[in-house]
């Protein structure tokens, strides 16, 4: 379970823990999650000690800097799958969390990675997939989603869009805006579309990962 901010944290304290926070998010953006704990101690100007006394390891700080990130995404999918139209629930889903991707991006290797005792950050990542399955199980009973839809397609799209390189954040967020709407239009169903290849596998760690959005248990 992720680390909870004491109520009694001093004002010096809960500054130096925002400041871990924000420099942990910004090094995981650009350098990954293996990027060393120093490192972000360096971007955060405290000492290891002091890191280390907030967050003992770096599974308490990755879960903690994303948490809000992962919430706002089952938020989202829950917000898609509560729309009366599927498909616009769908669509809806891949342009929130693209964006909500583009604004952190080390969203997106925290949302792939295992942390077994984060268990509230892995309960989040498992009801969001279980509610995107099932807006695609839907939006596929319309006839607007291409029947070979599957859930890895979907990280594939987040993993396409995590690479967007851009000169500024606002531009960033618009490559990904458009991103988000060619992959909208590839997932369209069409009479005329060619069959996808095989899907890959890329989300080992996440136990929905051969579950097909046809199948009312994903």
């Amino acid at each position: 379970m992720t680390d909870r901010l004491p109520r009694t944290l001093r004002s010096d304290a809960r500054d130096n823990r925002e400041r871990i926070l924000d420099a942990a998010r910004a090094v995981f953006a650009a350098e990954g999650l293996e990027a060393p704990m120093r490192e972000i101690a360096r971007g955060a100007e405290v000492g290891p000690a002091t890191l280390y006394r907030h967050f003992p390891t770096k599974e308490l700080l990755v879960t903690e800097a994303f948490t809000d990130q992962m919430r706002a995404c089952y938020v989202v999918a829950d917000e898609g799958l509560a729309d009366p139209d599927p498909w616009r629930g769908f669509c809806l889903v891949i342009e929130k969390v693209c964006e909500l991707q583009a604004r952190d991006h080390g969203f997106t290797a925290a949302f792939m990675s295992t942390y077994p005792n984060a268990i509230d950050f892995t309960a989040d990542r498992e009801r969001t997939l279980k509610s995107i399955a099932e807006l695609a199980r839907r939006a596929k009973e319309t006839g607007h989603l291409r029947a070979d839809f599957v859930l890895d397609d979907l990280i594939l799209i987040l993993m396409a869009n995590s690479g967007i390189q851009a000169t500024s954040p606002a531009a960033r967020i618009a490559a990904s805006r458009r991103f988000a709407a060619l992959a909208i239009q590839a997932l369209r169903a069409s009479s005329d579309a060619s069959p996808l290849p095989p899907a890959a596998r890329l989300t080992p760690a996440l136990s929905t990962r051969r579950r097909d959005p046809d199948k009312r248990t994903g």
